[in-house]
């Protein structure tokens, strides 16, 4: 998993008012906790939003004047307008401790279906997985290069090793479904897939 820093100052004062105070300074009230006792801090609005609105998940080094802990995001209110980071919790990381996480999810290649003329649809952006912090991975990766109309990859297709993947076995990920002129073209190809297939037995033959 990918990491980042950001810096934190700690809260003098934790209440509505004070954290009002912290987002009219351009910053975010933030909460580490997970191995002891809450702490409360704030961080720059800009440089929450980087990390916020980015498509990746992150283990961050969160430096509070000069203390340092890794974390990853657990929590987040966003303003219903503006969708400006409100509230940030964190929870603290440990070696040998496995944390739950949302992976992003990632298709690769062009599917033969859809080539076809059928539609790629993927129904997990993000997979919930549970692991400890030194084996989850960046990204769920996909390759969908040799799936055909009708075809699907599932859950327990998936294979992420020492991770555990907290959906159901049998929910489908990604699949290439039907679509208007799919059928025809899809038959075309099998044909001449056949046709080639008779060829090089007929010419193996001889």
């Amino acid at each position: 998993m990918k990491k980042v820093q950001l810096s934190g100052s700690l809260r003098a004062n934790v209440g509505k008012k004070d954290a009002k105070a912290v987002r009219n300074a351009g910053r975010v009230p933030c909460v580490l906790y997970g191995t002891g006792e809450q702490t409360h801090f704030s961080v720059r609005s800009v440089d929450m939003e980087k990390i916020i609105f980015s498509p990746d998940v992150f283990q961050i080094e969160i430096d509070i004047e000069g203390t340092k802990k890794m974390a990853i995001i657990q929590q987040k209110q966003m303003h219903p307008v503006t969708d400006k980071p409100r509230h940030v919790d964190f929870l603290e990381l440990e070696d040998k401790k496995e944390v739950k996480v949302s992976l992003p999810v990632r298709t690769t290649g062009s599917a033969i279906g859809v080539m076809n003329g059928g539609r790629l649809s993927q129904n997990y952006r993000m997979l919930k997985v549970y692991g400890l912090p030194g084996n989850l991975p960046e990204v769920v990766e996909l390759d969908v290069t040799e799936m055909r109309i009708g075809t699907s990859i599932r859950i327990k297709d998936l294979d992420l090793k020492n991770v555990t993947i907290l959906e159901p076995t049998e929910a489908v990920v990604v699949g290439v479904k039907m679509a208007r002129g799919a059928s025809a073209d899809e038959e075309e190809e099998e044909t001449a897939t056949e046709g080639e297939a008779a060829t090089e037995g007929e010419a193996a033959a001889e």
